[in-house]
């Protein structure tokens, strides 16, 4: 799933800008539904967890997704990833490179 969201465009920023916004929308939620609704407090304070229980959630897919893109990095191209280059012939004890590309 991370992979697809990767390839996707979706990156680490985003899932952290999102974990934050939820932080700030449980708070916008806890106290619009405490003012305006007739509900009580109660209300209110379910309103604000269950819209608080989403930025552990952002903040992990953000921590997966960074690790993607390190991964990404490491390795180089996305097409190694996905094995589509040919490997060339390296003598022994040395990391193989995908053909064509320098050290």
């Amino acid at each position: 799933m991370i992979q697809m969201l990767h390839k996707k465009g979706i990156r680490s920023g985003t899932m952290y800008s999102l974990g934050l916004g939820s932080i700030a929308f449980s708070f916008v939620t806890w106290l619009l539904s405490k003012r305006f609704e007739a509900a009580g407090i109660d209300r209110a304070d379910r309103w604000g967890l269950f819209i608080g229980e989403w930025a552990p959630t952002f903040f992990a897919m953000g921590l997966a997704l960074r690790l993607e893109e390190t991964h990404r990095e490491i390795t180089g191209q996305e097409e190694y990833q996905e094995g589509r280059q040919e490997w060339g012939r390296e003598p022994v004890g040395t990391t193989p490179t995908p053909a064509g590309m320098r050290r």
